[in-house]
């Protein structure tokens, strides 16, 4: 597992029932987009990741939506 310094993410990953690889996929895409900010890069995963244990979105519908455009 990755190094958490900020937000404690993982066990709520853990409650939304987000495999290993899907969790590594959403931390790739979202560190892309925050590859200098440790803590904003953290919270946007947290955040996701409860997003996904509240039911208000899947995580099919959440990686195309994080994903970064073509060409970026």
């Amino acid at each position: 597992m990755a190094s958490v310094d900020y937000f404690d993410y993982e066990p709520v990953a853990e409650q939304a029932r987000i495999p290993p690889d899907k969790l590594a996929s959403l931390r790739e895409v979202l560190r892309a987009e925050f590859p200098h900010d440790d803590m904003l890069f953290e919270l946007h995963v947290l955040r996701a990741c409860m997003a996904v244990r509240d039911g208000l979105i899947t995580l099919d519908e959440l990686l195309p939506q994080v994903s970064p455009a073509p060409g970026a």
